[in-house]
């Protein structure tokens, strides 16, 4: 990570359109290693009040208004959030419940860059770009699939904090940013007034190929890596179906036959899970195709991790799937689950 900041702090004349300084109140939680429990207690444990869980299917009905008394004991990016889905839906993009600081380590984790939306609920232009732009189905997919994505509103929190820094000229305000190293961060590109959904992806797309081409040798390493390990899969695939042919010769045609269904049924079974916690937490694991959806559940629940009770459901972000209670009963495979995923854990 370390190469990928300095190519890009070396590229800045060409790509980047400035540097700046994270405000002291984001970045000492930079340098403290964003502890999210020892920072804002036991925070995640609450979800926005009356949050409707999202359906597998996109739609556009906002849930019911919120209670003020209970929202305003919120932290500031879950009342953003909570604000944001009573006025537009539930249909918008994964935006992060957590501090701006912890969504940078989710970037640099993941070697991502981050969307930064800051909210502006007073300006005209706002309703608008959020219901039809920002929430339209292929924002949402283009965001989930290639960004972090993190909003704030400007009136409270670290969106104010980033308000002050950037000092947008206009609203609605969309920036793609990446952390350097010290305080400062790179504004790769910033979106300012309205603009349609296909504007949007356009731009965005414009902006990962113009990274790419400042990140082109380590993706090419990183393609190089994957290839490879793909080809040494296939040679010991080829080495044990060998292997397995050489053992059937020894034994009757029927054992033969029954041996054979077995390893292949072996051989189909490693799908691998990778699960993203809503405090930035990662866990891999690996499972049976022929595991339910309710595997999955019970391997988070032995856990025991702060913050995640029995309240949640499984996401994936591309293609956007849920899976819920009436999904348990579900095979992996079955499920579309199949030979891997990353799923997130969303509270509901």
């Amino acid at each position: 990570m370390a190469n990928r900041l300095e190519l890009l702090e070396a590229t800045c004349t060409g790509l980047v359109r400035r540097m700046v300084s994270l405000p002291r109140a984001i970045s000492r939680a930079v340098d403290h290693g964003l502890d999210l429990m020892r920072a804002d207690g036991n925070r995640h444990q609450f979800p926005p009040p009356n949050h409707v869980p999202m359906q597998p299917h996109h739609h556009h009905h906002p849930p019911p208004p919120l209670d003020p008394p209970v929202t305003a004991n919120l932290q500031p990016d879950w009342v953003f959030l909570a604000g944001f889905e009573q006025q537009f839906g539930i249909v918008h993009p994964f935006f992060y419940a957590c501090r701006f600081a912890e969504a940078l380590k989710m970037a640099r984790d993941e070697q991502k860059l981050v969307f930064l939306y800051l909210h502006s609920p007073d300006h005209p232009f706002t309703p608008q770009f959020c219901k039809a732009t920002l929430c339209s189905e292929v924002v949402v997919e283009f965001l989930d699939a290639n960004f972090v994505s993190w909003g704030g509103g400007v009136d409270g929190g670290d969106g104010l904090h980033m308000a002050t820094t950037l000092r947008p000229a206009s609203f609605p305000f969309c920036a793609v940013v990446a952390p350097c190293s010290g305080d400062s961060l790179a504004v790769i590109q910033q979106i300012e007034g309205p603009v349609t959904p296909e504007e949007l992806v356009e731009i965005l797309q414009t902006t990962l190929e113009e990274q790419g081409l400042a990140f082109g040798h380590e993706r090419e390493k990183t393609e190089e890596k994957r290839i490879a390990d793909l080809r040494w899969r296939q040679e010991q695939d080829a080495a044990y179906s060998a292997s397995l042919q050489a053992d059937q010769e020894k034994v009757p045609k029927l054992e033969n036959r029954t041996l054979h269904q077995d390893n292949a049924i072996a051989n189909a079974q490693d799908v691998k899970i990778l699960l993203r916690f809503p405090n930035g937490e990662r866990k891999e694991k690996a499972f049976s195709c022929m595991d339910k959806i309710e595997a999955i559940f019970a391997f988070i629940d032995s856990l025991g991790l702060l913050g995640i009770g029995r309240n949640y459901r499984l996401v994936s972000s591309f293609p956007k799937k849920a899976y819920g209670v009436d999904q348990m009963k579900m095979t992996l495979k079955h499920a579309g689950i199949y030979p891997g995923a990353t799923l997130f854990i969303e509270l509901v």
